[in-house]
């Protein structure tokens, strides 16, 4: 046998008995061959010894009494169809589940000798009915028991005490009682959560022998007394959770005792402060959770050997003076909550970390100026009800941030600073009645339209929305342990499918913490208000999301009026209608009503991060309310001048539609947009006769003013210019025969000037990532959803505008085109602007290192040849962005401009990518497809050609060149896109502007 063929047999072949010795001598005789015998020897063996190992678990069984024991703890526990067997060591399943969390019964063994003896139960999620079973002293081996998230009733069995059991979990369920004081005999026990029970009186001083506890949840239960000073024994403690429960006096001291603390909660628990000073010597604590405690005013305790600490919630702990600032420099924070305290003094000097993801000072007695370091891109910054100086629109503050809230939090009584970064507030009318379907979508009932604000605010845990009515709310807080850091704007909103919950009860907003309705500019008087609740999040069945309970606060006016406000409690049901009535009087034109969370109620159940308040509607009314009979003369007067000019507006309409109907016969039909007529007086007007002041910017139709309608609303004129042959002709396609064209008025301008302006403005990735899919979804309408299919043709950064929230607008639809079903919407005309062709961002000709590349597509086809596509991320995100959101999305562009129309995806496609519900299919690079494409070839060899014509001619001036190649571009792109039969590019815009809609 020659050595190649021996090699061969090592690589899969088979060797005989005497060959294999017959080749370990040939090997020998080569050092480095004997080395690679060894090692696959050894790899052999190992192989051999895990294959042994494996097959004789899997050989090894239950003893039958132990299956007999299993049998008998399922019924006991009312799961009257499980059946386990000598097999059932094996056995982990899990049941999927829509819920997000999966039914889990696992159990685990400790094999020896072929025979198996049960350590570990997990029976998890399963909603079982029963009790818990005595019958586990049978399982003289078991270490540790899961059963949490079921609907166990009954108490702790007596028969537990005897066992040697290290960890026992019954988290959320139905038990009661007290807490048996036989626990603490249990000496082996290392983990015990009793967490959502109904768990009664004393903590029992008998588990301060527990000496190798390491973990205690206590939380939601209905303990009452005080702690026993025996749980200072408690050294090996690493995590201690005393929330919503009924407890009396003070925190105690012997908290000091638990030097090993990482984890402190004491949320709503009926403790009293002041927090012992004796905290400043746990030095391992991670997370430090207090709040809701009453007592005398103390200064920030002393954390400053905490140095791993990454949560600090100090809420409502009657906390003054200043804030200590070696906080600032606390490397490890995630997250300060110092919230609704009394903490003086200003922020000149606070200079966050890099890791502080939350600050939330809301409720405080801050001054001075908001410092720029606290305002940085990442932080979600919270400082409503403060006395900070106001902030002029200018400063950094007031720059357009989605995660910065500054209700209230200025000093200032000057009546046109009421908000802050507006030095123009005034009431231009006053109102007598608000109707609000909070987390929904508009809804009339009675003849009266509840406005829905669903898709109203940014989340981010800190958002202030304001009405061009004069109405809004401010949210504050993050839902804790539920592993969402970016708190989309669908995390404050819930929705229920129930046929016997009236409409308006089956949306609601949500807060983590205080969530504050507030209307401006009312009649002052006296007024019915009537609040609606549903509690929709738990369920109505036996199961362990039944057992949720919500507590909240809710002040009106700044006034408590009801304390832990329970919503199915009171409804005696979930999923059942409840109104609240109250009077109020308004004096100051102002009304505000708030929602706060004082650390009550479950926080996981039936999900982690579910707890705070929920309200559904909101309904304001002034009973007393007429209309002042004095002035009635004027309305009728109006009213007559007003039915006449109607009268001969429509007659001169109808005269001129005779005369335009042959011209028309082509128009739309039936396009549902909002449009509102104005006069020609108003609109000079509102724009102090066109004011050169007013004036914001200017386009293709000539400027645009910005005005002031007598409501105070906002709005931006277009006027057509005389000497703009493109202003005529796109005026004709955008709004038909007027003159002039009124807008929203958008406080952020365009998506351009956000990212490349002057005054460039701070957007994060899940902003960048939100406009995207807006701008995507928008254009899905307007391709496949809308009756009358539109193409814009002219997407670039210019024409998307953002509204006050960032949401996405389209304007200037003077290219867009009708796509008729029965016609592919080919365009064999170049339509757009040079530079700005699809995918756009800022003028694109010329990109890459050295401007080496054509365009911005050329660039990124480029990149993806080499693997590169994250360089096409902005500079200024740093490492702030989710990288695998990013790369789809670049890939999504480059699919949507694949040089085939055919393999382009649809707009409803391409949203599905964005939002993560559709695979992105994958493209594989082709350097030589990407080398002949002609789109960048022919504008490569064309500004070859411009190149070697200049140095032939050096007279020609920047202009003529500059005339030549745009020419040039627009016969290169129309000999390219000549050629395809399909439908064009599409890329994402939203719905126009004029209607007020938003994607």
């Amino acid at each position: 046998m020659s050595e190649s063929e021996t090699q061969d047999d090592y690589n899969g072949g088979g060797l005989l008995p005497f060959q294999g010795v017959q080749t370990y001598f040939k090997l020998t005789a080569n050092p480095g061959r004997m080395k690679f015998f060894k090692t696959l020897i050894l790899i052999s063996s190992f192989l051999a010894l895990g294959w042994i190992r494996t097959h004789k678990f899997e050989a090894a069984t239950l003893p039958e009494d132990e299956v007999i024991v299993l049998n008998r703890i399922a019924r006991t526990m009312g799961a009257v169809n499980w059946n386990f067997d000598a097999n059932s060591c094996q056995e982990k399943r899990t049941t999927p589940v829509d819920s997000g969390y999966d039914p889990e019964r696992n159990v685990t063994c400790r094999c020896e000798n072929e025979t198996c003896h049960v350590t570990h139960l997990l029976f998890k999620r399963q909603n079982l009915p029963g009790i818990l079973p005595s019958e586990l002293v049978n399982l003289s081996y078991l270490k540790e028991i899961d059963f949490a998230y079921n609907y166990l009733n009954g108490s702790i069995p007596n028969e537990w005490s005897s066992m040697q059991l290290e960890k026992i979990s019954v988290f959320g369920n139905r038990l009661s009682g007290t807490i048996p004081s036989f626990l603490g005999n249990i000496s082996t026990l290392k983990y015990l959560d009793l967490e959502v029970n109904n768990f009664s009186r004393q903590v029992p001083p008998e588990l301060g022998q527990l000496a190798n506890l390491e973990t205690l949840r206590l939380s939601s239960n209905r303990l009452s007394g005080n702690l026993p000073s025996e749980l200072a024994d408690l050294r090996n403690l690493t995590d201690f959770r005393i929330n919503d429960n009924n407890l009396n006096g003070s925190i105690p001291d012997f908290i000091q005792n638990w030097s090993k603390l990482e984890r402190l909660e004491i949320q709503g628990s009926g403790l009293e402060g002041p927090i012992p000073s004796s905290i400043s010597t746990l030095e391992n604590l991670n997370i430090l959770m207090i709040s809701d405690i009453n007592g005398s005013n103390q200064s920030f305790p002393d954390l400053r050997s905490s140095t791993n600490i990454r949560r600090i919630v100090l809420k409502k702990c009657s906390i003054s003076g200043q804030i200590p600032e070696y906080v600032w420099g606390m490397r490890n924070v995630r997250m300060l909550d110092l919230s609704f305290n009394s903490i003086t003094g200003d922020l000149e000097n606070a200079i966050p970390t890099g890791e502080l993801k939350f600050l939330f000072l809301t409720g405080n007695n801050l001054s001075g100026n908001i410092p720029q370091p606290i305002l940085r891109t990442g932080i979600t910054v919270d400082l409503s009800y403060n006395s900070f100086a106001w902030q002029s629109p200018e400063q950094p503050a007031c720059q357009p941030l989605n995660n910065v809230n500054l209700f209230h939090s200025s000093s200032s009584r000057n009546p046109g600073e009421v908000f802050q970064c507006r030095n123009d507030f005034k009431c231009e009318k006053y109102s007598h009645s608000l109707y609000v379907n909070c987390g929904g979508n508009d809804v009339t009932i009675n003849g009266k339209t509840y406005i829905g604000d669903r898709t109203f605010g940014t989340g981010a845990g800190a958002t202030l929305y304001q009405n061009n009515d004069n109405w809004g709310f401010s949210n504050t807080g993050d839902f804790r342990d539920d592993n969402d850091e970016l708190n989309s704007q669908s995390r404050f909103t819930r929705a229920v499918h129930s046929p016997n919950l009236p409409e308006l009860y089956t949306t609601a907003r949500l807060s983590a913490l205080s969530l504050t309705y507030y209307q401006y500019c009312l009649e002052n008087g006296n007024y019915s208000l009537t609040l609606y609740f549903a509690e929709i999040q738990f369920s109505n069945n036996a199961s362990y999301g039944s057992l949720g309970r919500r507590l909240f606060d809710i002040y009106i006016q700044d006034e408590l009026v009801q304390r832990d406000f329970d919503i199915a409690a009171e409804a005696k049901a979930v999923l059942a209608p409840l109104t609240k009535s109250y009077n109020v009087s308004v004096t100051n034109g102002r009304l505000e009503i708030r929602f706060y969370w004082a650390g009550k109620g479950t926080q996981a159940i039936p999900d982690r991060g579910t707890h705070g308040p929920l309200i559904s509607a909101i309904s304001l009314e002034n009973p007393d309310f007429k209309p002042d009979e004095k002035s009635n003369v004027v309305p009728i007067v109006v009213g007559i001048i007003g039915a006449f000019l109607v009268v001969l507006t429509c007659f001169l309409w109808w005269r001129y539609y005779f005369k335009a109907k042959n011209r028309r016969e082509k128009d739309p039909e039936g396009l549902d947009v909002q449009i509102m007529s104005f006069t020609l007086k108003q609109i000079k007007v509102a724009t102090n006769n066109f004011d050169s002041a007013n004036k914001i910017g200017e386009g293709g139709f000539g400027p645009v003013y910005k005005g002031q309608l007598a409501d105070g609303t906002v709005i931006a004129v277009k006027q057509l210019s005389s000497k703009s042959s493109q202003g005529n002709r796109e005026f004709m396609n955008e709004i038909g025969n007027q003159l002039l064209l009124i807008y929203e008025f958008l406080e952020n301008n365009c998506l351009s000037r956000a990212l490349f302006g002057n005054r460039q403005m701070n957007l994060d990735w899940p902003t960048r990532h939100k406009i995207c899919t807006g701008i995507a979804k928008g254009l899905a309408f307007l391709h496949e959803e809308s009756r009358l299919k539109i193409v814009h043709r002219d997407i670039k950064g210019t024409n998307v505008l953002l509204d006050r929230d960032l949401n996405p607008k389209i304007s200037d639809f003077g290219l867009a085109k009708l796509h008729e079903e029965e016609k592919t919407h080919i365009s064999t005309r170049v339509a757009g602007t040079i530079g700005y062709i699809a995918p756009d961002g800022e003028p694109n000709m010329s990109y890459g290192r050295e401007n080496k590349h054509t365009c911005l597509l050329d660039w990124a086809c480029n990149l993806q040849q080499n693997g590169k596509l994250l360089e096409l991320v902005d500079e200024k995100l740093g490492t702030e962005f989710n990288k695998v959101q990013a790369e789809g999305m670049v890939k999504i562009a480059l699919l949507c401009t694949n040089g085939s129309p055919s393999l382009r995806p649809t707009m409803s496609e391409v949203v599905g990518m964005l939002e993560g519900t559709t695979g992105i299919p994958e493209m594989v690079p082709d350097p030589g497809i990407y080398s002949q494409d002609l789109r960048f070839k022919a504008i490569r060899d064309h500004q070859k050609s411009m190149n070697n014509n200049s140095k032939v001619s050096g007279s020609s001036s920047a202009g003529s060149m500059v005339e030549l190649s745009s020419a040039r571009l627009k016969e290169i792109s129309q000999e390219y896109y000549s050629g395809f039969k399909a439908s064009e590019t599409q890329t994402s815009i939203s719905a126009p502007s004029w209607t007020g809609s938003s994607a």
